[in-house]
């Protein structure tokens, strides 16, 4: 049973691929979605396996020890056992899309934040900072910056093709405030403009429009094999690839648990029991869950295509009690 859990945030830098093998419709290989939302997420199996890469890259650099990367993620081989620390899927918090005004903004809706608050509930039972009432649909921040029709309580947005009559309200604003003050952190210099952009350019959608824009606004691109000597595209080399556009906000839960290894294996490593004290099981799985927020680069790769630039992904793990503070190492070059 999981003993620790905190939320783990990744803000896209760079359009992401997790792909959810080959299909038969318009996209050759589409992204992964949930089920019966049809909203955009990343496997946790990909996540922990994308995280667990750069540990051991840390560990051949002698940053961290292999033994230490072993106990907490498991074995490949050998002498196998589970690892202590776990992963939930990453869940879509904001979608980025266009705006005749502003830019672009980010959507989200209500059953995603009543979804959010629950979860970060589940990882932290003591929290008292998110917003008491979830916003109802179609409303934004009162100092949005995205209206582009403002006739006294008649207030529009465009986004893309699409135009919204919306209200600006208070609880649009905290949930906006919160997200900024805790996603993106002050120990990223660049993030001071988006921090205030997301103050303003929250909107919450309905749930049925969300799902619209999360299914038909992602980013579709086309790739191609060309034939060196005709200069034409390779015969079947021609597809189509789904992404998670940059600016999508997505959250995890990190979960951790004591150790499923005999006492010998622990000695000489973080996880020593002679360092544990009286409440050994809790004290073990806290010990994990700060093996991951101190060795975990702010910026790592997840997904597929690496080698063209995509999937770069910013990482933040969640503190009680604010967001601000900064964790893990500066980046992935560190490996």
């Amino acid at each position: 049973m999981f003993k620790k859990a905190k939320p783990l945030f990744l803000i896209v830098e760079t359009p992401l691929h997790a792909g959810s093998g080959s299909d038969l419709g318009i996209v050759d290989l589409p992204i992964q979605r949930e089920k019966h939302t049809d909203y955009p997420k990343i496997e946790a199996s990909g996540l922990k396996g994308s995280i667990r890469e750069v540990f051991d890259g840390k560990a051949k650099s002698r940053q961290v020890e292999n033994d230490e990367v072993i106990l907490a993620f498991g074995p490949d081989t050998g002498d196998l056992h589970a690892g202590a620390l776990g992963f939930t899927d990453a869940r879509l918090l904001l979608f980025p899309v266009k705006s005749v005004k502003g830019v672009f903004a980010w959507v989200t809706c209500s059953a995603v934040l009543e979804r959010f608050k629950h979860d970060l509930f589940i990882s932290q039972p003591t929290i008292n900072n998110f917003v008491e009432n979830i916003p109802d649909a179609n409303t934004v921040p009162n100092n949005s910056e995205l209206i582009v029709k403002d006739e006294g309580d008649t207030k529009k947005i465009v986004l893309e093709e699409y135009t919204f009559t919306v209200t600006p309200n208070d609880e649009c604003e905290n949930v906006a405030n919160w997200i900024s003050n805790n996603v993106l952190t002050v120990n990223v210099p660049s993030y001071g403009y988006w921090r205030e952009k997301m103050k303003k350019d929250i909107v919450v959608l309905s749930d049925d429009d969300f799902r619209d824009f999360v299914m038909l606004s992602t980013e579709v691109i086309a790739r191609t094999k060309i034939d060196s000597e005709k200069g034409t595209v390779v015969d079947g080399a021609l597809w189509y690839e789904e992404y998670l556009p940059t600016d999508s906000i997505l959250y995890s839960l990190a979960l951790t648990t004591p150790l499923f290894v005999d006492e010998g294996k622990k000695k000489g490593t973080l996880f020593d029991p002679a360092d544990q004290g009286a409440d050994k099981n809790l004290k073990e799985a806290e010990t994990v869950m700060a093996f991951l927020t101190n060795n975990l680069p702010s910026i790592i790769q997840i997904g597929g295509n690496a080698t063209i630039g995509k999937g770069i992904v910013r990482t933040h793990v969640y503190q009680n009690g604010g967001g601000n503070d900064g964790t893990g190492s500066d980046d992935t070059r560190n490996n």
